[in-house]
């Protein structure tokens, strides 16, 4: 049985350990990292601060308490750009632009399926990052739909590169979740070279993944860019075998720290369980209390 959680504080906890680390060269986070939750760095906030990923995975795990409803997950997501709703302080620190965009949309009455930009340019991970609290809506209802997810991506990530990126995740996560790592990442190359993923005509863009236990660390790229992010973040998890380990080397890979470790730190609790997670790092989690809440209301 999946808890809430393992995906949310798995995903928050990753997140705050990245986020002094963001933009920093993989030469420069290899020396700076350790094993402690740092604070300030390049958003200049206290330890144990998440950021956007987290923020937009809470507001979607706030909407669906209710049951799913996409006009909700949009609403939540224009309360926290304007209120400050599910920020670890009251502030939005770090946005997207992207994202921005789409929510200005929704903002003027867009409707949410296609309030996401659909440009090439567009791939940014912004919908990969937060996309995991749906998986727990899945197996708690028995229902499971790709067109959700890309739906769910489509709020802010409309393109079809961003949609299927955010499918192959939440599926590999299901994987993980029966399965443990290992077993589901075979069963997941598997499916990938179906005739069904195939004929997908993105299917291209990911042809790396089923070949990523072989690829050393030179060739992972931890940018923003929903492919290289969702690479890197299978990438840490097949190359560790706990939660602490699966974070630090996502942060230590460098550039998109925040993203990374929150996407790893979400599949790490699925794959390990929330109380995995090193005490001194979800002691100092801003809001944390409020987010073990939330959880303890989604699973009732």
């Amino acid at each position: 049985m999946i808890l809430m959680k393992d995906i949310l504080l798995g995903m928050a906890v990753g997140d705050a350990f990245g986020v002094p680390y963001e933009f920093l060269s993989r030469e420069e986070a290899g020396r700076r990292v350790t094993e402690t939750m740092e604070g300030w760095g390049t958003h200049n906030q206290p330890p144990g601060t998440w950021s956007d990923d987290t923020s937009l995975g809470l507001c979607t795990a706030d909407a669906i308490a209710s049951g799913y409803h996409l006009d909700k997950v949009a609403q939540n997501f224009v309360r926290w750009l304007d209120e400050g709703f599910w920020t670890p302080h009251g502030k939005v620190f770090d946005i997207g632009g992207t994202t921005r965009d789409a929510i200005n949309r929704l903002r003027a009455g867009v409707d949410p399926v296609l309030a996401g930009g659909e440009d090439e340019m567009d791939n940014g991970n912004g919908s990969l990052m937060r996309i995991l609290p749906i998986l727990w809506y899945f197996e708690h209802t028995g229902h499971y739909d790709i067109r959700t997810v890309a739906e769910l991506s489509a709020i802010t990530h409309g393109h079809p590169r961003s949609m299927t990126a955010c499918v192959i995740l939440v599926r590999f996560a299901q994987l993980i979740l029966y399965h443990g790592i290992k077993l589901a990442y075979d069963k997941f190359k598997l499916e990938m070279q179906g005739d069904s993923f195939q004929r997908d005509e993105q299917a291209s863009h990911f042809s790396r993944l089923p070949h990523l236990e072989e690829l050393p660390e030179p060739e992972i790229r931890s940018d923003g860019y929903v492919i290289h992010t969702l690479e890197a973040s299978m990438w840490c998890l097949l190359k560790t075998d706990n939660y602490k380990d699966a974070v630090l080397k996502a942060v230590r890979l460098g550039g998109d720290t925040d993203t990374t470790a929150c996407v790893v730190g979400g599949l790490a609790g699925i794959a390990y369980g929330w109380q995995s997670i090193p005490s001194d790092w979800l002691d100092v989690i801003a809001r944390k209390e409020e987010i073990m809440a939330l959880c303890e209301r989604l699973e009732g």
